[in-house]
């Protein structure tokens, strides 16, 4: 259904799917005309990937209160196997990315899958917190690693002109999942927060999918007989892009994570009292429009470039922080969170283009992974420190939730408008043989 929806989404816009009559040379750009069918199989792998990965880890976000009563601990010290799955993404990053770099993005993402998949049902098994608290830290690392090879695999197999376009589809992925793990949420009475992460095994099935329908990467499978640089050596030589892109990443994952985690069971549920359905309700409102915005955003990134669409999403927060937080009423509080939810997850639309755009060609497999996930390191504090802001005399959760988007939505603006602009830049099936005569580049 996925795949079908993007065939049509794309021919409606002139884009023409089909073998081409005459295939482009080796790294040469695709012409103006037909593209491989095989692009659209990899946009869908690379999606779903991303999707089911999502939808696991939000399954930990709605269970906290009921794996807090089940081990006997409070809710602060469940949150905290939030904090070790977002510290120990980094490890997969770097872990997966280089094996990717070296081995092909493809094998590396069936394995991934395959790893937080069986990860995800052994929690559901966790006899003690403590087991249950290692192997989230566990699926931390398998789930650092399949943004990066997942988003390097697709942006190196489509053309420049898909690339805001698909970035936006690919990062819809991420509140599809939560939706999808929203909906699981109805049946948590019947089947415990226990039975929940046993159906997050499910994704394992994707790696058939992409066993039989997904090729390589097409520019790594140019670069792979090429001697790469050691990862540290292309990284000194880029200290600036990798300072910058880290705190930019720090920033978006305070942004989306700042939103997400504690706002359904900590403010709607304990904060609103709203009932288990409304609570499912309202996330599912508020993730249609995380998924609109994404699109849309992807999409305009494409027509006034990276920048500023990353900017205009992230200064649009400011506005409706006020409804979104201190509203009251079910209605106002749903269309709060529709809207907040698309300019927090519309700037998403754009990083995954942007973060392969502005990655050095030679670690493109590592770069995009690791910055992102050395983000989710230092934004991993994010639900003890708004647990801890809601909990002083002056405040409460709905300060802890404003302040924290409040701070981080002025702070993306910023460092969007000091990045560069990368939307033209050429990679995978885009690279001219001139841009592949050094295997090391800012692209």
């Amino acid at each position: 259904m996925v795949r079908h929806w993007f065939e049509e989404n794309i021919l409606a816009s002139g884009i023409t799917i089909g073998t081409p009559t005459h295939p482009p040379a080796p790294g040469g750009p695709i012409p103006g005309g037909p593209v491989p069918r095989t692009a659209v199989h990899v946009v869908v792998a690379c999606y779903l990937g991303w999707m089911l990965d999502s939808f696991d880890y939000f399954i930990t976000v709605l269970v906290l209160d009921q794996v807090a009563r089940s081990f006997g601990v409070t809710t602060g010290a469940t949150a905290f196997a939030l904090t070790a799955t977002l510290a120990c993404r980094v490890i997969g990053a770097v872990l997966f990315g280089r094996l990717a770099d070296r081995f092909g993005r493809r094998p590396t993402m069936m394995v991934n899958v395959i790893s937080y998949a069986t990860l995800e049902l052994m929690s559901g098994f966790a006899p003690t917190f403590t087991i249950f608290l290692i192997l989230r830290a566990l699926y931390g690392i398998a789930m650092g690693g399949e943004w990066g090879v997942g988003a390097s695999l697709a942006m190196e197999s489509i053309p420049a002109r898909w690339r805001g376009m698909v970035s936006g589809i690919l990062q819809t992925g991420y509140p599809t999942g939560y939706l999808l793990a929203s909906l699981l949420y109805l049946a948590e009475p019947y089947i415990g927060w226990r039975g929940m992460f046993m159906v997050g095994a499910l994704p394992a099935l994707l790696v058939l999918y992409i066993r039989t329908t997904v090729p390589e990467s097409p520019d790594w499978l140019l670069h792979k007989k090429v001697v790469r640089e050691p990862i540290l050596s292309v990284l000194r030589r880029h200290v600036g892009l990798s300072a910058y892109a880290i705190v930019l990443l720090t920033c978006m994952l305070f942004f989306s994570h700042g939103s997400q985690d504690l706002y359904p069971s900590q403010f709607l549920g304990r904060f609103h009292h709203l009932s288990h359905p409304t609570v499912v309700v309202m996330m599912v409102i508020y993730n249609i429009g995380a998924i609109v915005g994404g699109l849309s955003v992807g999409y305009l990134s494409q027509r006034i470039g990276r920048r500023w669409a990353l900017g205009l999403a992230a200064a649009m927060a400011l506005p409706i922080i006020p409804l979104w937080v201190f509203a009251n009423g079910v209605v106002p509080l749903a269309i709060g969170g529709f809207l907040i939810q698309f300019a927090v997850q519309g700037a998403w639309g754009v990083v995954p283009a942007y973060l392969n755009e502005i990655s050095p060609s030679a670690i493109r497999g590592t770069f995009p992974g690791v910055v992102y996930q050395l983000g989710n390191l230092f934004a991993s504090p994010n639900a003890n420190i708004q647990v801890w802001l809601a909990g002083l005399p002056t405040s409460d959760i709905r300060w802890a939730l404003a302040g924290v988007i409040g701070v981080v939505a002025i702070a993306i603006a910023v460092l969007a408008a000091l990045g560069r602009e990368t939307r033209f830049v050429r990679m995978g099936l885009e690279r001219s043989p001139s841009d592949m005569a050094s295997p090391v580049g800012s692209s």
